[in-house]
């Protein structure tokens, strides 16, 4: 008889062949039913046999299939017939239970297809079980409730509302869109709301109003980072429009030179400070639209929001005619949420570092093919070794005796000691209240999120 190769006692394996690519296990198994699952009579008998296909783990790169040969038995009582139990074999699929234990967790990392191919099954049933997985993990994983929280937007085949946890740099979730229903209902879900201190967000009306509604005592901070891409976008405007004026070799040179216009002038070295020279002599009206960019991005060198709403005024006002229409979505949108971008010289909140994973996830989007957004999302959110844990294990603490001693020491009347026996009612095991709480108990790892850093490293690497 071969060798167990399977590893499940439950089984008794009768027969083993190898070829180039699978393993075939042909087994019995090991305990049979003693009675019947209808009325639970012990006098059964024997009524046929049929086999049937269980897929396993791969061994040793190969496939493995198990061909079992179930009994199939007859109550002589209530004359009904059953077939006998397969152990560890899931009972919506043909496979056992640890091959889908196994694929649920592979297909956060890997492509539906790859492990279709090396299992030997069809890739739906891959994504099957990849759905059932995340259905289980979102109801076991809890992120916790972000003190710092920001909403952003991740392409995700169409724009997603993200939500982030700042102070930790972790993505929290992410939304089916970016509506403002969609927001209220995620936000109105959670529990410890009241943590939440502030919000940074883009200028999207609908966060805001979502916020305004669910967590009204929270301070709503507009992202830095959007404000000063608005003033990099009207800079872009202008040089776009003085491609008409020059030669196809100058529209070459100066789309090359496009990263030195929107660097800061302070981080500009030798090489780019005369390139950058050289464009604003050569074209005043892109040398002063270049000004008043490096200008406004002074306004948020400025300490108090009186004193950036200050600044802002004087920058508006030395808008020359030439440029003012470039910087009229800048001047337009700083009206409109102008409460809201003074926020961030009292809370310097912001959630620029989302934006980074953009590309990489389209990256991983190209990879797999075209993933559906539930499964761009859970391999985002649940992606194994990228959450950011927090809390710390108590130090061990030696266990206290929970009963009395059975004999206790005390003085007799010649001045020595004796043993006397300790009653049996008061050798009782102490309560909660004697021994003091266990921290240990109180104790549980904080999940605080997907560290934004450590996914964009296992998408670069192809880990996702």
């Amino acid at each position: 008889m071969p060798a167990n190769i399977l590893n499940l006692p439950q089984y008794t394996v009768t027969a083993l062949k190898e070829d180039e690519h699978d393993y075939h296990v042909s087994a019995d198994v090991s305990q049979q039913p003693l009675r019947c699952p209808h009325c639970q009579s012990s006098d059964i008998r024997g009524f046929g046999r049929r086999e049937q296909l269980i897929k396993d783990l791969p061994i040793h790169g190969k496939r493995v299939g198990v061909y079992v040969d179930t009994r199939r038995y007859q109550c002589t009582c209530c004359t009904r017939t059953f077939y006998e139990e397969l152990p560890v074999v899931d009972e919506k699929r043909k496979m056992t239970k640890r091959l889908v234990s196994w694929i649920g967790r592979q297909s956060i990392s890997r492509t539906f297809s790859s492990l279709a191919d090396e299992v030997g099954i069809v890739e739906g049933t891959v994504r099957s079980i990849f759905r059932d997985y995340i259905n289980e993990l979102e109801k076991t994983v809890r992120f916790e409730i972000p003190q710092w929280m920001g909403i952003d937007e991740i392409h995700l085949i169409k724009p997603r509302c993200v939500v982030t946890n700042i102070e930790n740099n972790t993505i929290v979730d992410i939304l089916k869109d970016r509506n403002k229903k969609t927001v209220i209902a995620y936000l109105s879900q959670l529990k410890g709301l009241d943590k939440v201190n502030y919000v940074a967000m883009d200028m999207w009306s609908p966060y805001k109003d979502a916020m305004e509604i669910v967590i009204p005592h929270a301070k709503i901070v507009i992202d830095k980072f959007h404000v000063v891409r608005m003033a990099n976008d009207a800079l872009e405007r202008v040089r776009k429009s003085l491609r008409e004026q020059l030669t196809p070799k100058q529209r070459r040179g100066l789309m090359n030179d496009r990263f030195v216009l929107l660097k800061r002038e302070r981080d500009l070295n030798d090489r780019e400070a005369f390139l950058l020279d050289g464009w604003c002599q050569n074209y005043p009206e892109l040398g002063l639209a270049y000004r008043q960019k490096e200008t406004f991005y002074q306004i948020y060198d400025a300490q108090s929001p009186d004193q950036a709403k200050a600044l802002f005024r004087e920058w508006y006002h030395s808008l020359s005619p030439e440029i003012r229409p470039a910087y009229s979505d800048l001047v337009r949108a700083w009206g409109n949420w102008e409460p809201y971008i003074c926020n961030y010289f009292e809370h310097p909140v912001t959630n620029a570092y989302t934006e980074s994973l953009n590309n990489l996830i389209r990256v991983m989007n190209r990879l797999g093919r075209g993933y559906s957004f539930e499964a761009l999302r859970a391999k985002i959110l649940f992606a194994e070794g990228a959450h950011k844990v927090g809390g710390q294990r108590p130090k061990f603490q030696r266990q206290q005796s929970t009963r009395l001693p059975e004999f206790s020491r005390v003085a007799n009347f010649n001045g020595g000691e004796e043993y006397l026996e300790v009653p049996q009612f008061l050798r009782r095991d102490c309560s909660d209240s004697d021994v003091g709480e266990n921290p240990a108990s109180t104790w549980y790892n904080k999940n605080y999120g997907v560290d934004i850093s450590t996914l964009a490293t296992m998408i670069e690497l192809g880990q996702l």
